[in-house]
């Protein structure tokens, strides 16, 4: 099958957020090519939050990565609705600028008007409960409120799909659970759709209506569950005694 991305013009009317048809990927390695994705087909639709869950180095932010445009599948076809917003592992915010001014700089690279950029920079502090951080530097900003920096600036790309490739692995439990209900919160407002990569099973039944659960290298698609507990949600929701799917 030949390879294509197409990125797609943002359209009310599509079926869904991003379409993967049998996308694989291999790389060089020592001993040839080296499989690491398999035939994944995945279909988002608009306003959805579905977790690719796997262990590390199965290939979940290789095809994130896929999704987002920054390689390409060697077979496959990858489409989205618009271009993706990709929130990294790390924050990636630039510790010379504010808070305010990480935002601005997204939001000058997407081509809004320089009057129109600290107004919509605050409006979407505000959206990630920072009001009135705008002028604080990286180093003032607790790990939590970094990572909430990272999403309103991926926010500010007015994508229909976010990219979220284990953005809260590294905070302590407490501040990931509060940033749980903070990423619900924001996803139940502004109905964008949510593919979000993790390794972590509390956390990928605690956000998603649609887990799916990837194979050790090469990845493959092994099961796929629908997550049907109304949110908010808490694990202790789930039914108790069940260990099948």
């Amino acid at each position: 099958m030949a390879t294509t991305t197409t990125l797609a013009k943002a359209d009310e009317s599509v079926e869904y957020a991003a379409r993967l048809d049998h996308v694989s990927k291999s790389f060089a390695g020592p001993g040839g090519q080296q499989l690491v994705l398999d035939d994944i087909s995945i279909d988002v639709a608009p306003g959805e939050f579905v977790t690719l869950l796997g262990a590390s180095g199965c290939g979940k932010s290789t095809l994130l990565n896929l999704v987002a445009g920054l390689d390409q599948p060697s077979t496959g076809a990858i489409t989205t609705d618009g271009r993706p917003a990709l929130m990294f592992q790390e924050h990636a915010l630039f510790p010379w600028l504010t808070a305010g001014k990480n935002i601005e700089l997204a939001l000058k690279l997407r081509g809004v008007p320089k009057p129109e950029r600290r107004d919509k920079a605050e409006e979407l502090l505000e959206l990630v409960r920072l009001k009135g951080a705008y002028g604080k530097r990286v180093h003032e900003l607790s790990g939590g409120m970094r990572q909430r920096v990272a999403l309103a600036r991926a926010l500010g790309q007015e994508s229909n799909l976010l990219l979220m490739d284990e953005p809260f692995a590294a905070l302590d439990a407490i501040t990931r659970d509060v940033l749980h209900d903070e990423i619900t919160r924001i996803w139940t407002e502004t109905g964008i759709s949510v593919l979000f990569v993790t390794h972590n099973v509390r956390e990928a039944v605690r956000l998603a209506q649609r887990v799916i659960l990837l194979s050790s290298r090469p990845g493959r698609i092994a099961r796929e569950w629908t997550v049907d507990i109304p949110q908010p949600r808490r694990i202790e929701d789930a039914p108790r005694g069940r260990t099948g799917p």
